[in-house]
């Protein structure tokens, strides 16, 4: 009975020991964070301070890594192969997407109806980009704002002068407004045709033409058709009018940003970035924009919507896994969301966020909320799935483009390789 007792006691001391040690190996555990970076040092700060702050209240040391959006895929990708992804992560809606169909990604349907029941629900539009049936019932990412809403941008000085006082209704009135220009000073159409997520606005112009990415049932790619060719034929043209600036093939995510704010653009399409800039930087550039919705084209107007989210790899320890999820509501405080908003380029997620005084005071935020309320899914009309995601990703419409107006392809030849391209995709997911 004597060895009886010791016997627990010594088990009980044991156990005490090793409850310790797991809890000091835990707190001694760096928790990796990767942010998604944006055009404003004051929200990236705020956004990596906050964490830092939870860090300190968990009594966890964390590691906060800002990373170019546009360089995400790459990132990711790379960190897979190698094993070094990170705890948590922002995400891109597509890229989310891809990855929770290899397995990549932890399921968040618990953590997503808490926050939704927590902040007085989900926006429609962001519930519908984040349960599509490509997800599989799960939700793999919580969205944290409203994003792809792009603004038009628009020099009224320049325009005005040139006897254009209102916005313009269409893409082709745009073209034709933007000819008001004077190169090398200005150039009127200040979009994207590289290889960054800004390019993949002219999906969303090619859409509007009416041409497709894939039919109705988002099996077979359907590009090569008379309305891809149509607005080709638009786009191209505008770029050899010189109506581009030169260096829209080769930009970063940043260039139409740059081009705007050094003057030499005279219409781009941005979520806000360029107005915070300007309302800090260069209040007679700010006095001189205007902003609108972005036009339509001959079939109809597309204004996409889609979010940034927080996700957590599948290759995240069980008590990280947990310290995600926390992390994630902590950052959802709609005081701190209200403070994050007032500085960062996005529309609203959650209706709670819907009345934060940046939606009412400032034109930028006033039409992302209009578009977060009132927005076209990412994909319209196109099927939310898989392959429209990865076509995105590899950003073919863009490169369609540029094997035309750079490598002197012909219009339907270049339709026709990617056709060919885009088929492989939906072969491979379908």
């Amino acid at each position: 009975m004597k060895y009886c007792k010791q016997l627990r006691r010594l088990i009980k001391l044991v156990s005490s020991i090793v409850l310790v040690s797991l809890s000091l190996s835990m707190a001694q555990e760096k928790f990796v964070y990767w942010g998604g970076l944006i055009f404003s040092d004051a929200a990236n700060s705020m956004f990596a301070e906050r964490i830092e702050q939870w860090g300190k209240e968990k009594g966890i040391e964390v590691e906060v890594v800002m990373i170019n959006q546009n360089e995400t895929v790459q990132r990711v990708s790379a960190a897979i192969e190698a094993g070094t992804m990170p705890d948590a992560l922002d995400l891109g809606r597509d890229f989310m997407l891809l990855l929770s169909q290899s397995g990549q990604l932890e399921p968040l349907d618990d953590l997503y109806n808490t926050l939704g029941s927590t902040h007085g629900g989900w926006l429609d539009s962001i519930n519908k980009v984040v349960t599509s049936e490509g997800f599989g019932g799960h939700i793999y990412g919580i969205p944290y704002a409203a994003s792809g809403a792009n603004i038009l941008y628009r020099r009224n000085d320049v325009l005005e002068a040139a006897g254009y006082s209102e916005a313009p209704k269409t893409w082709e009135e745009l073209s034709k407004m933007a000819m008001a220009q004077n190169p090398p000073e200005t150039y009127g159409m200040g979009f994207a045709l590289s290889n960054v997520g800004d390019a993949n606005l002219t999906t969303a112009m090619l859409q509007s033409w009416g041409g497709r990415v894939a039919n109705d049932s988002g099996t077979i790619c359907t590009l090569d058709s008379p309305e891809t060719k149509a607005f080709l034929e638009w786009i191209t043209t505008a770029y050899k009018d010189g109506l581009f600036p030169p260096g829209a093939i080769t930009w970063d995510g940043a260039g139409d940003n740059t081009a705007y704010q050094s003057g030499n653009a005279i219409f781009i399409a941005n979520p806000g970035s360029v107005y915070l800039n300007m309302k800090d930087n260069d209040p007679d550039l700010l006095e001189a924009t205007r902003f609108s919705a972005l036009p339509a084209g001959p079939a109809m107007r597309i204004a996409p919507v889609s979010t940034v989210l927080r996700s957590i790899p599948i290759t995240t320890s069980n008590e990280h896994k947990e310290l995600a999820k926390d992390l994630f509501s902590y950052l959802s405080d709609d005081a701190f969301m209200a403070e994050y908003m007032n500085a960062a380029i996005y529309g609203p997620a959650l209706q709670s966020q819907v009345n934060f005084p940046v939606f009412s005071e400032s034109p930028v935020h006033i039409g992302l909320l209009d578009i977060a309320l009132n927005g076209t899914a990412g994909s319209f009309p196109d099927v939310d799935n898989a392959a429209y995601a990865e076509y995105q990703t590899n950003f073919l419409t863009p490169k369609m483009i540029q094997r035309i107006v750079v490598d002197g392809l012909s219009i339907d030849a270049s339709i026709a390789e990617t056709q060919q391209a885009c088929q492989a995709i939906y072969d491979k997911n379908n």
